[in-house]
């Protein structure tokens, strides 16, 4: 029988971690500490939720209260197995942003078409999440090998660096101060404080803002104590869904990567919970779409917090959840939220932006992706320059833009020559000079030792062939 997911066993005496463990995700602590950590989950995960709303234009108040209602829909959906808090995706800025004449001030009609993207990105996602779920996680791996996952990821974070500029340029300073102190406090500080340095540098760029008298605080004032944030319906246009769509791709790397992860650090097989992981997050997507939010993914922030504290139970992610949900029905909350000003947000996007970007080289990295094969060489440079420069294609009414058409050419080129080459035999033919990264791999003659490990088509398709690779 399925434990409930409301349910946890003590871990030891409830107050110590011994070394070399860990609290499980169906364990807990005292309640006391696990209160304390699930607090700061929220603390973690506030920097970088909160950016999203002020940079895309919307409610503060109301991504946090969706964000808050999606991290428990989720813990529920995967039967509390599955530790994750549900933030803000910063996938979905570009395609929101997309949508609106003045960047960051929508009007209503826009605001309600980025909510239509933003529940059909959900709705594409959960209907993959239920295909993982009963067919296996094997064909998204084929589909999208680490090369093509990496470059999409990465594309995605430097496609976004005007909007970071724009920001920037709107008040230098407090831009800089923001940007410096993140450098400092992430190099400055160890554990918890370290892993913290995007929140704290926005306090600090937010403190040198009001020194500077940037910030208005009339509206904070004026807001009522509590109550609920303001909700937007969505609108529907066919035409836009080629500016949308392209997201669910990051948003699955981002849930398997999760999984993964969170597997490794617990030493616990959770791949059985992928499916339900990304139709959970497709579901609180939806939602978030459906009412006036912030597409949702899982964060790498609270992966932090959970490797800090060793402690993975799913009970902390519930009360953070509950937390989250409070303090979105406090509307003078939301308003303070709300006053971070433009050069704050272009010193913290400059780096996050930046990390999304080498997010995606490190899944390069992290598998071993190898660049002295061609089709892995051409398919990332094809992409990222294509999302870096924002290609734009207009197709009657549809518009497809940098991203999207960065994540096709992506998958199109790789699938393309991965299939030529190997109906050709080419694959197995040495690198140019200019591609080689020193020639070790190709000294021995053995072109088993290129791109055969983290490469799909050639694990499946290669024939050694020795000496192919010393002519």
């Amino acid at each position: 029988m399925a434990r409930s997911p409301f349910t946890w066993k003590l871990h030891g005496d409830g107050v110590h971690i011994p070394p070399g463990e860990v609290v499980g995700p169906d364990e807990r602590l005292s309640w006391g500490r696990t209160i304390g950590i699930g607090a700061q989950h929220v603390v973690a995960m506030f920097g970088a939720t909160f950016l999203v709303p002020l940079i895309t234009g919307f409610p503060p108040a109301t991504t946090l209260f969706f964000s808050a209602v999606g991290t428990l829909m989720f813990l529920l959906i995967t039967g509390g197995r599955l530790p994750s808090y549900l933030g803000s995706s910063f996938a979905l800025i570009a395609p929101i942003t997309a949508v609106q004449v003045t960047k960051g001030q929508p009007t209503p009609e826009e605001m309600g078409l980025a909510l239509g993207g933003v529940f059909a990105v959900g709705l594409l996602l959960a209907i993959v999440g239920a295909v993982v779920h009963f067919s296996g996680v094997g064909w998204i791996d084929r589909v999208m090998p680490p090369v093509v996952t990496g470059t999409i990821v990465a594309l995605i974070g430097f496609n976004l660096a005007p909007a970071a500029w724009n920001n920037f340029k709107a008040a230098p300073v407090t831009a800089t101060i923001t940007l410096a102190s993140i450098v400092l406090i992430t190099v400055l500080f160890r554990g918890i404080i370290g892993r913290l340095s995007i929140l704290l540098g926005v306090l600090v760029g937010y403190a040198a803002a009001i020194v500077q008298s940037e910030i208005d605080f009339q509206p904070v004032a004026d807001a009522a104590w509590f109550g609920l944030p303001q909700f937007h319906t969505p609108t529907f246009d066919p035409s836009l869904l080629g500016l949308f769509l392209p997201v669910v791709l990051v948003l699955v790397a981002e849930n398997i990567g999760h999984v993964k992860s969170v597997s490794a650090m617990t030493g616990k097989n959770l791949d059985d919970v992928t499916g339900r992981a990304l139709f959970a997050d497709g579901v609180a997507t939806m939602l978030a779409g459906a009412g006036g939010g912030s597409g949702t993914t899982t964060y790498a922030e609270n992966i932090g917090v959970m490797a800090a504290t060793r402690v993975y139970s799913t009970a902390a992610y519930f009360v953070a959840g509950f937390t989250g949900l409070i303090l979105s029905m406090m509307p003078k909350f939301g308003q303070l939220i709300a006053t971070i000003p433009p050069g704050v947000l272009g010193g913290a996007a400059t780096v996050l932006y930046g990390m999304i970007g080498m997010l995606g080289a490190r899944i390069w990295v992290q598998n071993k992706v190898d660049f002295s094969d061609p089709v892995n060489l051409n398919s990332a440079a094809i992409g990222l320059v294509i999302g870096i420069a924002n290609f734009t294609f207009i197709a009657g009414d549809v518009a497809f833009e940098g991203i999207a058409l960065g994540t096709a050419a992506t998958l199109v080129v790789y699938h393309l020559m991965r299939g030529i080459s190997r109906w050709r035999g080419t694959s197995i033919e040495p690198a140019s000079p200019a591609s080689a990264p020193g020639g070790v791999e190709l000294d021995d003659g053995d072109p088993v030792n290129r791109s055969t490990e983290t490469d799909p088509w050639q694990r499946s398709w290669n024939t050694p062939r020795r000496g192919a690779d010393s002519q």
